[in-house]
């Protein structure tokens, strides 16, 4: 069975004393339950799995229970040490006050049980680990299967990745390509906006959440003004509401609205967002042609390209901790501009679309970035591209 490389670094935290809870949290189906089980297999001491997902959100007694569970067996195990693991944390009302309760008794009795906390909904379990959890967690960000794995683990070559995504548990369908799509249609899409969105947070208008999220997956990629947003949808409201729910569906790893690179922060917050679906299953699957019908149209399969190329920025934005931004001035575009500590670097992805035109040269004496790469067309090859941590180029 392939290991994520984030085995490791989980397993030497859980093998440290105990110092701190760990909080697991990615996009669903992208392997949190099985990277757990994995870890469960290394340990050599006791431990129990047990998940929220089907239990009521108003039953907050329960985490107490389970919590009570796992003091008892490490008792009758006569255990120095015990791991507690608990998934889908997030849908219990008030769950961080009462792990931070459960988890300070523990320390003043020096009790050892170690905690695994695993969510899929990034938003509420940050809102929860800031405010009540502060000095007393340490995070890792499971995200979407990067090329790398998914050839590794499949044989996939960069064409199928950047058709049909990272999504592993999805990978046996894709020779039934419709089946594969009524999938991540279903059981992954469906499922990340009805569970980890409309269940958790105020929505007042879901119709509308679900036809930006349509939206945002047809014209990934590309830039789209709230106003024009407007135009696309009905009953659309107002920009704050489209931009609350871009927010939503990215913090569910779904759909992102990238920012401009600019010095104004005003300037930023206030641009039109660049569409940018973090899995480029996604929109696959809302497609009606299939895989070799894209192979065979350039300007399809170029726009393919390129949103591979954004969510693999994205993804790794999230594990390396830098910024995904594009830049553009009247005519001028960079596609990508990455930023961390200081230091810019400009991406160009050139895919072959007709009227592309770079404004890498513009970008470069305007702000003296770090590096510029051409990715594609005469430069670096973008499947090669595909393998590179972005954050080795800084």
């Amino acid at each position: 069975m392939y290991e994520r490389i984030q085995l490791q670094t989980l397993a030497k935290r859980i093998n440290e004393a105990r110092k701190h809870i760990q909080v697991l949290v990615g996009p669903r189906q992208v392997g949190k339950t099985t990277l757990v089980t994995q870890l469960a297999k290394k340990i050599t001491f006791p431990y129990l799995f047990e998940s929220a997902d089907a239990v009521a959100s108003v039953n907050t007694i329960w985490i107490e229970q389970i919590w009570e569970t796992a003091r008892l067996r490490m008792q009758q195990n006569n255990a120095t040490e015990f791991l507690l693991i608990i998934d889908e944390i997030q849908k219990i009302d008030n769950w961080s006050e009462i792990v931070k309760r459960l988890w300070d008794e523990d320390s003043r009795t020096s009790t050892n049980i170690k905690v695994i906390l695993l969510g899929s909904s990034r938003l509420l379990l940050q809102r929860g680990l800031t405010e009540s959890l502060a000095g007393r967690f340490e995070s890792i960000y499971l995200g979407h299967w990067s090329f790398s794995e998914m050839q590794t683990a499949f044989g996939w070559n960069a064409n199928q990745y950047a058709w049909f995504g990272g999504y592993p548990g999805s990978a046996a369908l894709i020779d039934d390509e419709e089946r594969w799509k009524r999938y991540v249609s279903d059981s992954l899409i469906e499922t990340s906006i009805s569970k980890d969105i409309l269940m958790l947070t105020r929505v007042d208008k879901p119709a509308l959440m679900k036809r930006l999220f349509e939206l945002g997956c047809l014209y990934s990629g590309q830039i789209l003004s709230y106003t024009k947003m407007q135009g696309q949808l009905q009953d659309a409201g107002n920009t704050t509401t489209l931009s609350h729910y871009l927010d939503l569906l990215d913090t569910a790893g779904l759909l992102a609205g990238i920012e401009i690179y600019a010095a104004d922060i005003i300037r930023k917050r206030a641009s039109s967002p660049k569409f940018q679906v973090h899995n480029t299953a996604l929109i696959s699957a809302q497609r009606a042609k299939l895989f070799q019908e894209i192979q065979e149209n350039t300007a399809e399969r170029g726009r393919i390209v390129e949103s591979a190329i954004g969510a693999h920025l994205i993804n790794y934005s999230l594990t390396e901790n830098f910024k995904v931004y594009y830049w553009r001035h009247r005519y001028s575009e960079v596609d990508f501009v990455i930023e961390k500590r200081g230091k810019i670097i400009g991406i160009e992805v050139k895919s072959g679309i007709a009227g592309n035109t770079s404004g890498m040269e513009e970008f470069k004496n305007q702000y003296k970035p770090h590096k510029i790469l051409l990715v594609g067309k005469s430069g670096l090859a973008w499947d090669e591209f595909l393998t590179i941590n972005p954050a080795e180029l800084f």
